[in-house]
């Protein structure tokens, strides 16, 4: 593992979550996008390469076992901890090897979505990325109110009372391993990302850093 500096900062928790969750961070980088209309389409030769190198890597054995390695076996602790069932709401790395298994090798879902592919392989640590258009101060994870709406659309979901979410200062912008605020989701248009990456428990630091330096270094490749 790299000892590169991501230029991450490390978001807030709300009291209760701090508390309730110890080891949970959140570390969250920004991006800019070298070329923002390919956000959303193929993906260059260099990350089309680590995908089919991704591929061929992770096979039936590793597959199989991978629930039993340490980083993604902290991830399934913690959603049992936040009342999730591993086995029926996967974790995203276990969800990510059970597509490449169905699909017989990682399925490209475009430049972006690839490379929070590649990061999550290589680190076991999830990364997520937000349009950073109107986002309001620094992210955090907190709980949701009852009836909250996801985002600041007038045709937001609403949230049940209690779910844990990633949020600004004003808004909750995606549930947390969840679904992301409709008007936050990157797109061609998108010049600046959120990035932010999920650290449990049992996960060292270093991993996740890494998964945020390997995002940025590159989505602002030229």
């Amino acid at each position: 593992m790299s000892s590169r500096s991501p230029e991450a900062s490390e978001g807030w928790l709300a009291p209760e979550v701090e508390r309730e969750l110890p080891g949970l961070r959140l570390l969250v980088s920004e991006a800019r996008a070298a070329q923002p209309s390919t956000l959303t389409s193929s993906s260059p030769p260099r990350i089309e390469a680590r995908m089919r190198e991704l591929s061929s890597r992770v096979r039936g054995a590793r597959a199989i076992g991978i629930r039993r390695e340490p980083v993604p076996a902290a991830y399934r602790v913690f959603f049992r901890h936040i009342g999730l069932d591993p086995d029926v709401v996967r974790t995203p790395i276990e969800e990510a090897v059970l597509e490449r298994m169905l699909r017989g090798g990682f399925p490209t879902g475009g430049f972006l979505e690839d490379v929070l592919t590649i990061a999550l392989m290589d680190t076991g640590v999830p990364v997520w990325a937000l349009d950073a258009d109107g986002i309001e101060g620094s992210l955090g994870v907190r709980s949701s109110l009852e009836a909250e709406a996801l985002g600041r659309s007038s045709s937001a979901p609403l949230l049940p009372d209690g779910q844990l979410v990633v949020a600004d200062h004003g808004a909750a912008l995606a549930v947390l391993f969840g679904e992301r605020a409709p008007e936050h989701v990157p797109s061609s248009r998108t010049h600046v990302l959120r990035l932010f990456a999920v650290q449990v428990a049992g996960v060292p630091g270093l991993y996740a850093e890494e998964a945020l330096w390997s995002c940025r270094a590159a989505l602002e490749a030229d």
